[in-house]
């Protein structure tokens, strides 16, 4: 296993400051981004933000890297966006960009090409809430909270993690989460759909990592298209089409339905082979 630190991969911390980090672990296909800051239960701070979306873009990049499991360290998963900073947050870089620096960040979360898994415990609060909610899959901790808290702080959530939230758990319960502000436990965030499974406390990043693992082990052609049209179809979008024809395309052009088929019949494990783009490697 390799860890690299990614405050340390951009330059050097600021003097006189205590800074939390993201980390970035890799197990095999399995990418593990670690959010860091546990003297202050994890809380992002406006440097750690802006550390998300060139962590993202070099995982993404990396053909040998599968699954990403995002989790916090210490115990807990965040307790969201640093207080202290959360106007220059969420103003970012000054463009008209719809909750700076964290929409920039969830955004390259959510737009990331391979599956996803938020690995809660502790607590989940806020802004880590909008990096949970970002990732295609959820599991939390039996003993996590789940909080979903700008009526608390008098705030506007952008409109991309609201849209997300709906998505999940349908407008009436968005609305009392965000209305009310109140902390959920685990068994409530499954039942409402804020997660998909829940794990024995002490042992979410056992299950994180044994799902990561499963889905590694499939086809990633299969894995990044349905990603891609599941995506797309929950969106609504008017280009599922096109998406589809894309992926329907790479299926045939690629080796690992050959493949997949031969090992069924065969009734031996699949050795898939797929991992960048046909077209793109073609290109």
């Amino acid at each position: 296993m390799s860890a690299r630190t990614l405050a340390q991969a951009h330059g050097p911390a600021r003097p006189g400051r205590e800074q939390g980090r993201l980390v970035v672990e890799r197990d095999g296909a399995v990418a593990r981004l670690i959010i860091h800051n546990p003297a202050r239960r994890n809380a992002v701070s406006q440097d750690m933000w802006r550390q998300f979306v060139p962590a993202l873009r070099s995982l993404d990049a990396d053909p040998g890297v599968k699954v990403l499991v995002v989790r916090g360290s210490g115990g807990t998963f965040s307790a969201g966006a640093d207080i202290s900073q959360v106007a220059s947050i969420l103003r970012g870089d000054g463009s008209a960009r719809d909750g700076g620096d964290l929409t920039a960040a969830e955004e390259a979360l959510a737009s990331f090409s391979k599956p996803t898994i938020a690995a809660i415990d502790g607590y989940c609060v806020g802004g880590g809430w909008e990096i949970a909610g970002a990732c295609d899959l959820r599991i939390a901790a039996a003993d996590a909270f789940i909080g979903i808290t700008p009526a608390k702080l008098g705030i506007v959530y952008p409109t991309s993690g609201i849209a997300r939230l709906v998505r999940l758990v349908g407008p009436a319960t968005a609305k009392r989460l965000l209305f009310t502000g109140d902390l959920v436990d685990a068994r409530e965030a499954l039942r409402v759909g804020l997660v998909e499974e829940v794990a024995p406390a002490g042992h979410v990043h056992d299950a994180a990592l044994g799902l990561a693992e499963r889905i590694a082990h499939r086809s990633q052609l299969s894995a990044r298209a349905h990603k891609a049209l599941v995506e797309s179809v929950a969106a609504c979008s008017p280009e599922v089409g096109e998406v589809s024809a894309h992926w329907q395309r790479e299926m045939e052009l690629g080796p690992d339905a050959r493949i997949g088929i031969q090992a069924f019949l065969a009734k031996e494990p699949p050795a898939f082979e797929w991992s960048v783009p046909v077209q793109r490697r073609r290109g």
